[in-house]
């Protein structure tokens, strides 16, 4: 069989055509069989993101989705730096963080953003070098929520003090402000007493605060918290003093670790949201931009409802407090 010049030539132009199908082909099952990976960022391992990272499992298993927290073993953010950068090693998609120091995380989401990383935060609105921040609450009615029951607890007067979970931790101390500024204008009769405490991020740091400010101040009347387990070592500090319904404990706290100090009247009321919900809606969040989808003001993102969206602060709102007193406590507990 004899090949002419011109065969040939067909041949070759055919080989090339199937490869070229082949190779866009292979192309787009790779692409397809893709699966979006998202790391998430805790601030550090306490119970609250205990809860935190089961909404980030459920959200991964749900969405069909590789997505993981990751829990320093302390506040320090040189611990959620480094796990950033772990993550932007591992090339995923989408990281996550609840930051402990909005500015130190600057750097390390810049060179996230500048491998093509989408980076999601919650709890920092306005964060610089974020796509978007995601929050469940609305930050000044939280704070003033808690405010209203505090000074409902106390009778509208007293001194009281303040703790944080550390003072870098922009919003515990946005829910402070407000908090503060609501007293300040409504209950004139009521002290803030001293600068506020950054210890609510420990058990054992609220606790022995609170057993040292009640010696230091006999007459104090309450503790104002933000800060997941602040509550929990100031309600026990109240407790073994023997101050219960002498000095009010006020912030929030998972319902399940607080139930009985609630039940005994050492912790009077919190509101929070639920920390489930949190790390689902950031894997959600995460998932959406991955997929290239654009966020608009009114969406429906399924379990937070329309949301909100505050595009000079990069930030998407629902509305998701829950209010923890002792009618609430048991169902709560039951959830979170």
């Amino acid at each position: 069989m004899m090949i002419t010049r011109r065969g040939t030539i067909r041949a070759a132009l055919s080989l090339g055509a199937l490869a070229t199908l082949y190779s866009t082909t292979a192309t787009s099952a790779l692409a397809d069989a893709h699966q979006t990976e998202i790391g998430v960022v805790a601030k550090v391992r306490i119970p609250w993101f205990d809860n935190v990272e089961k909404g980030v499992v459920k959200a991964g298993e749900e969405l069909g989705i590789k997505a993981w927290m990751i829990a320093p073993t302390s506040d320090d953010v040189a611990q959620q730096v480094r796990a950033v950068e772990d993550l932007i090693a591992q090339q995923v998609d989408v990281i996550g963080v609840i930051p402990n120091d909005s500015a130190a995380l600057e750097p390390v989401f810049k060179r996230a953003q500048d491998a093509g990383i989408k980076v999601v935060v919650h709890e920092q609105p306005g964060q610089k070098n974020a796509d978007w921040d995601i929050e469940l609450i609305q930050n000044d009615e939280f704070g003033e929520a808690h405010m209203e029951a505090f000074a409902e607890a106390l009778g509208g007067e007293g001194k009281y003090i303040v703790y944080v979970g550390g003072l870098t931790v922009t919003l515990h101390n946005v829910w402070a402000d407000a908090a503060i500024a609501l007293q300040k204008e409504k209950y004139p009769d009521m002290e803030l007493v001293g600068d506020r405490f950054g210890v609510s991020n420990s058990v054992e740091d609220s606790y022995n605060t609170a057993i040292d400010q009640m010696r230091a101040i006999p007459d104090l009347k309450g503790i104002l918290i933000f800060g997941a387990n602040g509550p929990i070592g100031a309600g026990r500090a109240v407790a073994d003093r023997e101050a219960i319904g002498r000095v009010t404990v006020v912030g929030p706290f998972i319902p399940s670790q607080g139930k009985s100090l609630m039940k005994d009247g050492a912790i009077t009321r919190g509101f929070l949201w639920n920390p489930i919900d949190a790390g689902y809606a950031m894997v959600q969040l995460g998932k959406l931009l991955a997929d290239g989808v654009e966020v608009t003001d009114g969406m429906d993102i399924p379990g937070l409802g329309p949301v909100k969206v505050e595009a000079e602060t990069r930030t998407i709102r629902a509305n998701k407090m829950l209010d923890i007193n002792p009618e609430t406590i048991d169902a709560l507990a039951e959830l979170i």
